[in-house]
């Protein structure tokens, strides 16, 4: 692709709206991981109803259980019909399969997250837990109609670009709730916070409002039973029994070994004999913005060199990456090899998540990409509660050196089985 064909990819309309995807995208999940359990603890809740709080995340994993919905019905929201003729006149809004959608769930989002203040956390924790479950609910429904509406939207030769651009938005919306949401609360009381915090999910609304609903496919659902049956007929149909088990393999080992790296790897820093304050400051911003450059020069590379060949050489990277925490744990010490080691590791992740998220999109057909994007992302989240549930075990057994020699050889299948997925010299 030459410079002008580059310089076009990036300023189109189609990456503006990536950006807004992913902001909205991430708004509602930092919300639930980062401000809720700081706002728990500053109200005096314990560690351990907190630390339950972890399985209102359920909804993000089971989704492809309702997503068939999003693919077969449109949604008509009462109250709506006139005020939507007068945006569709102004905006171009008149509803549609996508867009409907998103604006209940982006609607819903504002409203539950701003009534989380009006909630006391000493005697209404159940009270919280219900509503945290319906944000993570809501927030996974809108992923869910997000991921469709970009898979048909952009072009196969931008779905690198446009959804590592995605992805980086998506990670720079956790600034909001992590970092200013948190500032404000030494100053203002809770309910304004939340209320602040809610007001940003009116980006996400005022996107839905001024973009077009995507061109129908011939093959879009007409029953609920073609919504899910369809989907996965199409997809083994399409790729072959074979190929197709080969791909989904591939997506469940690509990022197996450097999903367990980084799964312990506050308690690595500490063992490792660093302070916390040394952690907070260096780890925590070596991981952040390494990983958000590596994303976007990951979409860019893609643009010149295809998906396929992304994939072999960001995994390259990965392994790599892997290699440097076991070089980290041989030394045992240094700031500046902590910060280079971090560094290094989260660009490789942010160029693999890149090249890893495209290829998911490739993967799809457009008239069933909310069921079958819901299905590869939950497939992709099972490495990560692998990691969480044995690499401790791991560790205790073998050390920490041992145990980054075993990540990376975990990391090699995935790699492999790119000879027979994503070939070097042919795009799909």
């Amino acid at each position: 692709m030459n410079p002008t064909s580059i310089k076009q990819a990036l300023l189109n309309r189609r990456m503006l709206i990536c950006i807004f995807t992913g902001f909205a995208s991430g708004m509602p999940l930092y919300i639930l991981i980062s401000l809720v359990p700081a706002w728990l603890r500053s109200e005096g809740v314990g560690l351990k109803e907190i630390g339950f709080f972890a399985l209102i995340g359920l909804p993000y994993t089971w989704k492809f259980f309702w997503s068939p919905l999003l693919d077969r019905y449109r949604l008509a929201i009462p109250g709506f019909t006139k005020l939507g003729a007068s945006f569709s006149a102004t905006f171009g809004f008149g509803g549609g399969l996508r867009r409907g959608w998103m604006l209940a769930t982006q609607i819903g989002l504002l409203l539950s997250i701003a009534a989380l203040g009006f909630l006391n956390p000493n005697t209404e924790i159940w009270s919280i837990a219900w509503l945290c479950l319906l944000i993570a609910f809501l927030s996974a429904t809108q992923d869910i109609v997000l991921d469709a509406y970009r898979r048909q939207i952009l072009p196969d030769q931008e779905l690198g670009l446009g959804n590592s651009i995605h992805v980086n938005a998506y990670r720079i919306a956790g600034l909001v709730p992590g970092s200013l949401s948190l500032i404000l609360a030494d100053s203002l009381p809770w309910q304004s916070v939340f209320m602040i915090t809610a007001a940003f999910m009116l980006i996400g609304i005022l996107m839905t409002l001024s973009i077009a609903e995507p061109k129908a496919d011939a093959r879009h659902p007409t029953t609920l039973n073609q919504a899910i049956v369809d989907p996965f007929k199409e997809f083994f149909s399409r790729q072959g029994v074979q190929q197709a088990c080969l791909i989904l393999a591939f997506m469940l080992l690509y990022k197996l070994g450097d999903s367990m790296a980084t799964a312990l790897a506050t308690p690595f820093y500490l063992d490792m004999g660093f302070s916390k304050t040394e952690i907070g400051l260096i780890a925590k911003h070596a991981a952040l913005w390494p990983m958000i450059v590596g994303g976007i020069l990951g979409g860019i590379l893609m643009l010149k060199i295809g998906i396929n060949r992304a994939l072999w050489l960001f995994g390259l990277v990965q392994i790599v990456s892997i290699l440097g925490f076991a070089l980290l744990a041989r030394v045992g010490e240094g700031l500046w090899l902590l910060g280079l080691v971090i560094s290094f590791e989260y660009l490789g992740v942010g160029l693999g998540t890149a090249a890893f998220v495209a290829f998911m999109a490739r993967s799809t057909h457009p008239a069933f990409a909310a069921t079958q994007l819901a299905l590869f992302t939950a497939l992709t989240a099972v490495p990560r509660t692998v990691a969480s549930s044995f690499t401790g075990i791991i560790v205790e057994g073998v050390g920490w050196e041992s145990f980054f020699y075993i990540c990376t050889a975990l990391a090699i299948p995935g790699m492999l089985l790119l000879f027979k997925v994503a070939p070097w010299n042919e795009e799909a």
